[in-house]
């Protein structure tokens, strides 16, 4: 009986053992890879002004080059140009960089296209960071004539479309 109890004791105290490893490891550190981008139409100028916030050190180990250098906001400029592209009612339309800001661990960069007078559909591509970490996950909010959409992007659907 005491050889049962101490069994029993043994099983109930490596099952134990097992579980404390998992609730500890689900507290290890992961870090998180995302970016955000509001979009706003504004009506008098017929333009979508474009507002992506990304991570300092992130974009800067995409584009293989310091924050700091006198170089880094064209890289960034290069970088949204070949990895965001807008399709207003199916057309293609040419995106301008506006500026781009370091504030601490974030990158602010500013974007716009023009002669947009009327949306149904509004597609747009988003690549940024996702060949550079494979968990980045882009979310995209749209605000057009009182209505809100949101996108998100990650690697496998890297296009998405909404109708207004």
């Amino acid at each position: 009986m005491i050889v049962n109890l101490l069994i029993k004791m043994k099983k109930l105290l490596y099952i134990s053992g097992i579980l404390t490893f998992f609730v500890l490891m689900s507290f290890m550190y992961v870090d998180f890879f995302s970016s955000m981008t509001k979009v706003d139409y504004i009506d008098g100028s017929k333009t979508l002004k474009f507002t992506t916030k990304m991570n300092t050190s992130h974009i800067s180990d995409a584009i293989k080059i310091n924050p700091n250098t006198a170089g880094f906001e064209a890289e960034v400029k290069k970088y949204v140009n070949n990895n965001f592209d807008v399709f207003v009612n199916g057309a293609p339309k040419t995106i301008t960089f506006t500026v781009s800001q370091i504030s601490g661990e974030t990158v602010w960069v500013y974007f716009e296209t023009g002669g947009v007078s009327d949306i149904s559909t509004l597609k747009i591509k988003n690549t940024i960071l996702l060949s550079a970490f494979p968990k980045q996950i882009n979310l995209v909010n749209i605000a057009y004539k009182g209505s809100q959409k949101t996108m998100n992007f990650q690697r496998g659907k890297e296009v998405n479309e909404v109708s207004f």
